[in-house]
């Protein structure tokens, strides 16, 4: 059986797609508020704390695969 939209299909539908988005803000906003109360700051000042944490470890996991990764030249 051929679908017309083959990742959503295979994701499970417009639905699954809608409460993997429900899901995935629930999370982001119990880590905001967390930060929020936590520091005692706003929920947009929450919200960039959260950002640059996520480009940490992004940053990180780049360098990790940098390093680990063989070079262009061999």
């Amino acid at each position: 059986m051929k679908t017309i939209y083959p990742l959503s299909a295979r994701r499970g539908g417009f639905i699954g797609e809608m409460i993997r988005w429900f899901i995935m803000v629930a999370i982001y906003d119990i880590c905001i508020g967390t930060i929020a109360n936590v520091l005692g700051v706003s929920r947009i000042v929450a919200c960039f704390i959260f950002l640059g944490v996520l480009l940490v470890i992004s940053f990180i996991g780049y360098i990790v695969r940098q390093k680990m990764a063989p070079p262009a030249d061999q």
